[in-house]
């Protein structure tokens, strides 16, 4: 099967501004959970994950002059952008059929929210519903760099990111293109927040995935794309690949709108399926960041699916760095690709913030010492959405 090579990446989240900022706070286990300070909310007194930037500020960073209309979700998008594109040699030796696959849920949210009084009384502010779809948000974000021959929107909640990045593999191995840009990019808003609070999943402090006092998850935003490319495109462009995505997979068990199935039967779907196209054993994956929303729900049930995928014995360092980050949402999948990507490259296991208490019914607990045990050489991250879509990606040294 085709190689499917990672040359470049980039980021941005509540640790900060481009790959450095996040390695660095990861190595030094600084989270950027804390209270809000650009959301206008009723509730500003649960914990949240915000980049550290006003939309004005993200605004200047991306290169957006004031009068544009745009979107929060669309620059945080423009900004990990650049960096992916920048580290593969992008602006370089452009490649040929490029495609940029985005996934979003919240789309321009934030603006419709803020304006809706005004679409209710007067037209003013209308061209602010044209940046409401979070197909909007993908062609703002490839309008800010031009050259695209396609653009796709996926939105599968909180597996949105890692199934735009499942899509780019499957068009560079079908031929579709040798050159696909994936990733997601969400934002912080008032329907987003208020949602996950009428679930009753938010908790009013810094989450603890995989603890048993875990009371719910913290809300994040942010953005991360990787370049992928094939080994021909890689060869014609001359360009360093930077590691492989060796596998992946996705499965949906439909078991409840929002809630995982109680013994992960779609996470163990989605990991096999990765295993499988991977050509390895369970025991060959070193790492998994996993999902770990810090739910009641969540960490029992893939804890579970970890369990059965890799044995009660062997299962390999599991951390959860939404304790970091908090819960991206639909960028979840690509925020945490890159996270594990860091983890592969520098060697190091990121550690699971919060973790005092084990749960009774896993065999193991998550990872408190960034050491490996051995050096890695595949990580696994897992990204499960709304509906049980469960997706798995497995990335390789090269």
């Amino acid at each position: 099967m085709e190689k499917i090579y990672v040359t470049g990446y980039g980021i941005i989240s509540s640790l900060g501004r481009g790959v450095p900022a996040t390695l660095e706070a990861l190595r030094n286990r600084r989270s950027g959970i804390g209270p809000l300070r650009w959301l206008e909310t009723i509730h500003s007194h649960l914990p949240c994950a915000e980049v550290p930037f006003s939309t004005e500020e993200l605004r200047e960073l991306a290169g957006i002059p004031a009068g544009n209309i745009t979107t929060r979700t669309a620059l945080m998008g423009m900004i990990a952008l650049e960096e992916a594109l920048e580290q593969a040699g992008w602006h370089v030796n452009r490649p040929a059929r490029p495609v940029l696959i985005s996934g979003t849920t919240v789309g321009g949210m934030e603006n419709t929210e803020r304006y809706f009084l005004d679409f209710m009384e007067n037209d003013t502010k209308n061209d602010y519903i044209l940046a409401h779809d979070c197909g909007v948000c993908t062609q703002m974000i490839a309008d800010r760099f031009g050259g695209f021959d396609m653009l796709s929107t996926l939105s599968t909640a909180c597996s949105s990111a890692a199934n735009a990045m499942i899509m780019g593999a499957d068009m560079i191995r079908t031929g579709r293109t040798s050159f696909a840009v994936a990733g997601g990019s969400e934002c912080l808003s008032k329907f987003h927040l208020n949602g996950f609070n009428t679930l009753k999943i938010l908790d009013k402090d810094p989450c603890r995935p995989f603890d048993d006092t875990r009371a719910g998850l913290n809300l994040g935003e942010g953005a991360a794309y990787l370049v992928l490319e094939s080994e021909a495109s890689v060869k014609a462009r001359g360009v360093k690949p930077i590691c492989v995505l060796s596998g992946y997979g996705n499965a949906c068990d439909a078991y409840h709108q929002t809630a995982s199935s109680p013994e992960g039967d779609g996470a163990v779907l989605s990991m096999n399926k990765a295993l499988t196209e991977a050509g390895l054993k369970p025991g060959d994956i070193g790492y998994v960041n996993a999902h770990g929303t810090g739910t009641p729900n969540n960490d029992e049930s893939e804890g579970k699916a970890l369990m059965r995928v890799f044995g009660a014995d062997g299962v390999p360092p599991v951390s959860s760095t939404k304790s970091f980050t908090g819960h991206t949402t639909s960028a979840a999948g690509s925020v945490e690709a890159v996270i594990s990507i860091l983890a592969l490259l520098h060697d190091f296991l990121p550690v699971n913030l919060n973790f005092l208490h084990p749960m009774e019914m896993l065999s193991f607990g998550p990872v408190t010492d960034e050491r490996p045990v051995r050096p890695l050489r595949h990580v696994m991250t897992n990204s499960f959405g709304f509906g049980g879509n469960d997706t798995t990606c497995i990335f390789s040294k090269i």
